[in-house]
């Protein structure tokens, strides 16, 4: 994607996403000519835009789009049926010649490919074991290039870091198999659970995509992988490369208090993190493994893992309302919640949880709906809000109220005491808050659309 000119103009089409920023920005850090644009709503990623001094128009339009664009990225959120911009592109290919149009998964890997690639890749976890194992190179002097799917305050604050080293550290994302655009010499594979079902049809074609991957890995290159994950297992014998795999089994002495976790990690002594539960020990061990492949003293790789704060929105705490503490997660997966919502109450036991959940796309809500009815048990209470649809999918086939009355079904059968309800949006739920929220709660805000709202309309941020 680096043109022979010192400077190439880059523009993208659907900046805001945070895939897009986050190759935005480190293009911009690169030394190039970066605009975009997108519609006109607020998104979590406009911080980093703006601290990036990344020029963003909003709505779409063909006359946002530079007269000298060397090239165009183009988010695969948008179809030429779907986007002005793109459409105006594709009716007029003369005012096009000699510029490279590639979707954002295609530039990534164009950039990556020419790196020392190391992907993080995984149904859960990617974006902290990619922001965590980046950290930890940073600040043992590795001078890597990372690339995060989230903020990263310990990361100047940012999702990209441009570094002067060979090393590329990138979140991969498997949705529409974009794990094809990449040549990796080192893979970081958290764990593989179906999801995606708008373009996955089946949990077959779901791991085939992670199965291929692992079998580009060269023979000088790496795999560190999760064994206590089955489908990571079966794919071991794929890798052409060294296996290095990880086992909850190989730690020991798990302690919580203080506002860290510490454990024994096979014979290398003692570790401590700051980030809360037991997939978050796993994330840990992932870096760990990392880490020590890439020859970082185990003394570094101790202090810089335990130094590291986690990344926007993954358990993070946005501040209190009238006392009650707010946290923001992103979990949108059953698996990714029953985690979070385990952690939160073993740091928090004694507070009454309410959790605001936001569901992320019919088809997900739909094809993995008996998981996400019996995700919820450790939270008091839950206030599910409508579904969160995608611009990708048809609209319907399952509704908020459908799961909130499986889950109060579940509830009687199991004589549990948990108050359920379907609050339609945003705004009615930080109303219903505002008037229920009590001296000994905690508010939990879950799911990947922007229900971490709610907590910013409470803290008036």
């Amino acid at each position: 994607m680096v043109s022979k000119k010192n400077k190439t103009n880059y523009y993208f089409v659907g900046i805001k996403g945070v895939g897009m920023t986050m190759l935005a920005q480190f293009l911009a850090e690169s030394g190039n000519a970066v605009s975009g644009s997108d519609i006109k709503d607020t998104f979590l990623t406009e911080a980093v835009l703006k601290k990036a001094r990344i020029k963003v128009f909003s709505p779409f339009d063909p006359k946002n789009i530079p007269a000298k664009a060397d090239a165009i990225i183009y988010s695969s959120a948008f179809t030429p049926q779907t986007n002005p911009e793109l459409r105006f592109i594709k009716d007029h290919p003369e005012r096009f010649t000699g510029l490279k149009l590639s979707s954002y998964a295609e530039a990534l890997g164009e950039i990556f490919n020419r790196h020392y690639g190391l992907a993080v890749c995984g149904s859960h976890g990617k974006t902290t074991t990619s922001a965590w194992l980046g950290y930890v190179l940073h600040k043992s002097g590795l001078k890597p290039s990372v690339l995060v799917g989230s903020r990263v305050p310990q990361l100047k604050n940012s999702s990209a870091l441009k570094g002067s080293s060979p090393y590329f550290v990138a979140e991969v994302d498997e949705y529409q198999n974009k794990l094809q655009y990449f040549q990796p010499q080192g893979v970081i594979l958290n764990n593989i659970e179906y999801d995606h079902p708008d373009f996955f049809k089946t949990e077959k074609d779901y791991i085939r995509a992670f199965a291929d991957f692992v079998k580009k890995i060269p023979a000088r290159g790496f795999l560190v992988a999760n064994e206590d994950d089955k489908h990571v297992r079966s794919l071991l014998k794929l890798n052409r490369g060294r296996n290095f795999n990880y086992s909850f089994k190989q730690v020991k002495g798990v302690k919580v208090g203080g506002g860290l976790t510490s454990f024994q990690f096979k014979d290398l002594g003692e570790f401590k993190i700051r980030l809360l539960g037991q997939h978050n020990i796993l994330n840990a061990l992932a870096v760990i493994n990392a880490a020590l492949l890439l020859k970082v003293p185990l003394v570094k790789i101790k202090k810089y893992l335990a130094e590291f704060k986690g990344t926007a929105r993954r358990a993070e705490i946005l501040g209190k309302y009238k006392g009650v503490l707010i946290i923001d997660d992103y979990a949108h997966h059953p698996t990714e919640i029953k985690a979070t919502l385990k952690a939160i109450r073993a740091a928090y036991p004694s507070q009454n949880l309410i959790t605001v959940f936001h569901p992320h796309t019919f088809t997900r809500t739909k094809a993995l709906f008996k998981d996400f009815v019996t995700s919820f048990s450790n939270t008091d209470e839950l206030i599910i809000l409508d579904i969160y649809g995608s611009a990708r999918e048809r609209q319907g086939g399952v509704s908020s109220a459908q799961l909130a009355r499986a889950i109060q079904t579940l509830n009687q059968k199991q004589k549990r005491s948990q108050a359920v309800s379907n609050i339609a949006n945003l705004k009615e739920a930080e109303k219903y808050l505002r008037i229920h929220l009590g001296q000994n709660d905690l508010l939990l805000l879950l799911g990947a659309g922007d229900v971490f709202r709610v907590g910013e309309n409470l803290l008036g941020k």
